[in-house]
């Protein structure tokens, strides 16, 4: 079991059930599932950068990444309907937990003047949106090999109702937020 699962099952379930007084533990938020996507609107043109920006998601989710494509045509982008424009990974199970915890204690502390996140990124359901201008913060990621820096958003997607819940969750996990 990943560290930040076995804390989420012995200390954070308890505490989300006591404070919100839930009258059964399947009510307690847990998190769903987490997605990662890089959009790359000059892939359209540049197959390379899609082909890097899918080998380097991969290597920083675990699993493989799959590209993603054009629903519409837009002249003015100079895209057809079909075209590469960028790619996503989802974790599920053990993924998600290993991710999480990559995420919180080892990339977000690697970002330039971080000062904690901001908790606009909620959606009003629980889930919670961040996006990261560069992906060179994980570890994974060889920088000599890496042509340009490239953002990506991270969704974590909860099981939570409402905001709050959500964001208490993700704080006892560990995610730092603005203060």
């Amino acid at each position: 079991m990943i560290r930040l699962q076995k804390a989420y099952n012995e200390n954070i379930a308890p505490k989300l059930l006591e404070e919100f007084n839930y009258s059964s533990s399947m009510q307690v938020p847990h998190l769903e599932k987490v997605i990662l996507n890089m959009g790359l609107g000059e892939g359209s043109q540049n197959n390379k950068l899609i082909q890097d920006a899918v080998e380097e998601l991969s290597l920083i989710a675990g699993q493989k990444a799959v590209i993603t494509r054009a629903k519409k045509s837009i002249a003015a982008f100079k895209l057809r309907e079909g075209m590469p424009v960028g790619c996503r990974v989802t974790l599920r199970r053990a993924g998600k937990w290993a991710f999480l915890d990559k995420l919180i204690n080892i990339a977000l502390p690697r970002v330039r003047d971080f000062r904690g996140l901001p908790d606009r990124g909620f959606d009003g359901r629980g889930n919670f949106t961040l996006g990261l201008k560069d992906h060179t913060i994980f570890p994974e990621i060889d920088l000599d090999k890496v042509d340009q820096a490239k953002g990506m958003n991270v969704t974590i997607v909860t099981s939570a109702t409402t905001d709050k819940e959500g964001k208490t969750l993700l704080e006892l996990l560990g995610m730092p937020f603005k203060k």
